[in-house]
C-alpha cells in the first residue's frame, strides 16, 4: 500500500492521528504508520457516540470537542449550584430536554447570544425570565406558562446542568451561527419570515436576529 492510497482510506479521526504523532521515520516505514493511524481510528470511533459521527463536518475535528458533546462524560461532571448556571440550565431542560445533545447545547447558544447583545438583558438569569411577569407572552414559554419550573427529571436535569456549566465557562458557540431564537416546527411566529434560519436540530429552527443599526 503507498502513502497516497493509505491516506485516502483515513478518516479525519486517523488523520489527526497521523498529524499528532507525526510522518513515518526510519524506524515506522509508511504501511506500517498508516496501520497504527487506523487502528487508532478504529479505538476511537468505538468511543464516540453515533450522534456525533453524522455531525461532525471538520476532517479534523479536535478529540476535545469529541468529549464536549459526548453525554456519558458530560453526566460525570459535579454540578455546580451556580445563579447563573442553575437558569442556563432550568432553560435547556424545559425547552430541549427532548433533543439530543446538540439541539440543547443549541438552545444553550441562543440565551448566551442574547446576553451578548445591547437590546437584552446582560446576564443568563435576565434573559430566560425576561418578561416572565407576562402570562404566555415572555421570551421561554416555560417561564410564563403558570406551571412549575422544577427540573424533575434527574438525568436529564443534570444533563443540562453540565451542558450550561461548560458553555457559561466559554466553551466555542458552533453550533448555530449566531442564533438569537428558536422555535419547534409545529408553530410559525411572525418574527420566522423575516429573520434568517441558521440551522435545525431536531424539532428546533434557530434563527439570527437581524443587526439593528443605531440611529444619530
Amino acid at each position: 500500500m503507498g502513502l497516497v492510497t493509505g491516506l485516502a482510506r483515513l478518516s479525519g479521526a486517523a488523520l489527526l492521528a497521523l498529524v499528532i504523532t507525526g510522518p513515518a521515520t526510519a524506524e515506522l516505514p509508511v504501511e506500517q504508520s498508516l496501520a497504527m493511524a487506523l487502528s487508532a481510528e478504529r479505538s476511537a470511533m468505538r468511543s464516540v457516540p453515533r450522534s456525533l459521527i453524522s455531525r461532525v463536518t471538520s476532517p479534523l475535528a479536535d478529540t476535545a470537542e469529541i468529549a464536549r458533546y459526548d453525554t456519558d462524560v458530560l453526566l460525570t461532571l459535579p454540578q455546580s449550584s451556580d445563579q447563573q448556571v442553575m437558569c442556563l440550565a432550568e432553560a435547556i431542560y424545559h425547552e430541549s430536554r427532548g433533543e439530543d445533545v446538540f439541539g440543547q447545547f443549541a438552545v444553550a447558544e441562543v440565551i448566551l447570544n442574547r446576553v451578548d447583545l445591547r437590546n437584552y438583558p446582560n446576564t443568563v438569569c435576565g434573559v430566560v425570565h425576561q418578561n416572565a411577569h407576562r402570562r404566555n407572552a415572555c421570551q421561554f414559554s416555560y417561564a410564563c406558562d403558570g406551571r412549575a419550573d422544577d427540573m424533575t427529571e434527574v438525568r436529564a436535569r443534570r444533563l443540562a446542568t453540565a451542558i450550561a456549566q461548560v458553555m457559561i465557562g466559554g466553551a466555542p458557540r458552533e453550533l448555530t451561527d449566531g442564533a438569537t431564537h428558536f422555535h419547534t416546527t409545529g408553530v410559525r411566529p411572525n418574527w420566522s419570515r423575516t429573520f434568517e434560519r441558521t440551522g435545525q436540530f431536531g424539532t428546533h429552527l434557530f434563527y439570527r436576529e437581524p443587526v439593528r443599526l443605531s440611529s444619530n
